[in-house]
Order: structure tokens, then sequence, then C-alpha cells
């Protein structure tokens, strides 16, 4: 009998293999669900249980994993990049560049996303710019129910707008918000793209943004599924007609820039999860292991 999941991922260059049938198996089937954007449907797989299969961010991964909501990723990292470029500011800001934000005001659609978990454990360990000493703006709480925004956390009103509280100077900078007209905006970090580099050569890591998750019970009544998932986003990613947005990386990864399994990804995950822990997002910075099926 064809085990079916219920699933949602996003149509990458390297996914959209399984979803037009190109890639498939005689064990399994996928029944698919757009979802636009993606992200509502790591809070549907977190709140309410939709999804058999789905795309979900790191740290709603990790938060998961403490909240028990039996999950277990599958070691394929299907969205990732470097994030200096993200945080944002208009362009006649008077920021000189990220140490400037201690004090400051600054706007992420939720405290728990994971391009901001990412920007505000860069801040620390390489500017010394503490998460707890800004302002974060937000307009959506955490994937998660359970977990409660700390202090210097606070919510927009409904009628308000990021992009437009940051370009009228209600906030001093933004992280990730897309729509505004990039002639009014610069990077925070002067020479982002060289600072991302200087990063990465120094941490040793090539971050991880989006994985994905199986429900645990499903894996656990069907021991062969880890592998049979996982070999065929493999065949999709070699099937892929196109380039994925992650082939820019390649000069600087010097390697494959969308790879997978646990070993090419372990710096990444571990980092990323280790940021959230230290932002207080989760308690410990679990390791790898405890997040992901073992193949």
């Amino acid at each position: 009998m064809t085990l079916v999941l219920k699933t949602a991922f996003a149509s990458y260059p390297h996914t959209v293999a399984l979803k037009d049938g190109r890639v498939g198996s005689d064990r399994v089937r996928l029944d698919f669900e757009e979802v636009e954007p993606v992200t509502r449907a790591f809070r549907r797989m977190v709140r309410t249980g939709d999804f058999d299969m789905c795309e979900i961010a790191v740290t709603t991964l990790a938060q998961a994993h403490f909240y028990n909501k039996g999950l277990t990723a599958l070691p394929v990292v299907v969205f990732r990049g470097f994030h200096h470029h993200a945080l944002m500011c208009p362009t006649g800001s008077p920021l000189r560049g990220p140490e400037d934000l201690a004090g400051k005001r600054i706007g992420v659609r939720a405290f728990s996303q994971t391009t901001g978990v990412w920007l505000r454990g860069i801040l620390l360990d390489e500017h010394n710019v503490d998460h707890r000493d800004i302002t974060w703006v937000t307009a959506e709480d955490a994937h998660l129910l359970e977990y409660p925004d700390p202090p210097n956390v606070v919510r927009i009103r409904p009628d308000q707008d990021l992009r437009a509280m940051l370009l009228n100077g209600e906030i001093d900078a933004g992280v990730a918000l897309v729509g505004i007209d990039e002639s009014k905006i610069r990077s925070v970090f002067p020479g982002p793209e060289a600072a991302a580099a200087a990063w990465y050569r120094k941490a040793g890591a090539y971050p991880v943004n989006h994985v994905i998750c199986v429900k645990t019970a499903l894996l656990e009544a069907n021991p062969w599924l880890a592998e049979e998932l996982f070999r065929m986003f493999v065949a999709a990613k070699a099937a892929a007609t196109e380039p994925s947005t992650e082939e820019r990386f390649r000069p600087l990864i010097g390697g494959d820039p969308l790879p997978y399994g646990l070993e090419a990804n372990r710096p990444g995950i571990e980092i990323c999860v280790r940021y959230a822990a230290e932002q207080g997002l989760v308690p410990e910075p679990y390791p790898a292991e405890a997040l992901f099926a073992a193949l």
C-alpha cells in the first residue's frame, strides 16, 4: 500500500520535480497543498498539525522540539543564504554601521523569524550589540502560540506597516522587509556582501533557514520513510532545470551551494540553534541529532 503524505513546501527549482511528477516513489505519494507565503504553512504545522510533511524554519523546528510538537526534520535544506544585506535602513539614515544599533528600534516580521535570529547572533558575536539593548518592532507573533515574546518586543497595530514605518522614521532599521523601493533603502552593513563573506570564512558556517520536517509518529511507524523521502529530494534536486537562488553563493562556498545531508549542514544548523538559545527562543542549544532524522 502506498503511503500518502499531505505536504506543503514552496516550488523551488530543486523541489518542483516532486510536484510535477518527474520524481516519485512506489512507496509514498505526496498530496500537495500550495500555501502562499509558505511561512503560513509553518504556522499551521506547529499549531494544528495540518500536514504530514512540511517546509519549516530552523528556529520554528527548534521551538517545536521544546514544545513537544512531534516533528522531526530531514537533512534537506530547501532555503538558505547570508543575511547581512537583509538589515536595512533608509538611504538618509545617520546609522554608520551595525555598532550604532544599540538603543534603536528595528522592525521584523516576528521576533522568532529565522533571518532575525541570524542577524541578532551576528550583531552580538561580531559587533558587541546585544539584542536586549534594541526594541524589536513586530507585525506577528511566533509560529508557536506557546512562545511569549520578550519584554523588548512590541507589536504594531493592524493599520500600521513596517515598511512605511521604516521610510517615515518610526523605526530605525528593518529586517527582510520586502517590497520597498530599493532606491529608498540601504544596508546597515557597509559592503554587506564582503561582510557576509568575511563572517563565513571566520565562522565556517553556511547559514540554514528552511528545512523539511515530517511528523515523528509517521517516521516511527514507517522506518523506511526518512530514507525514501531523502532519496526523493536528492533526485528532485538532480532533476532541476533552473539554478536555485543559492547558486550565487557558489564562488564563496567553493562547492555545492545547496548541499543536503546532516554533516554538510551541521555548522549552519547548530549555530542557528545556539543563537536561538542565546536569544531566549529555546532553553538550550540542541544538537542537530535532537532535531533531525538519522539516515
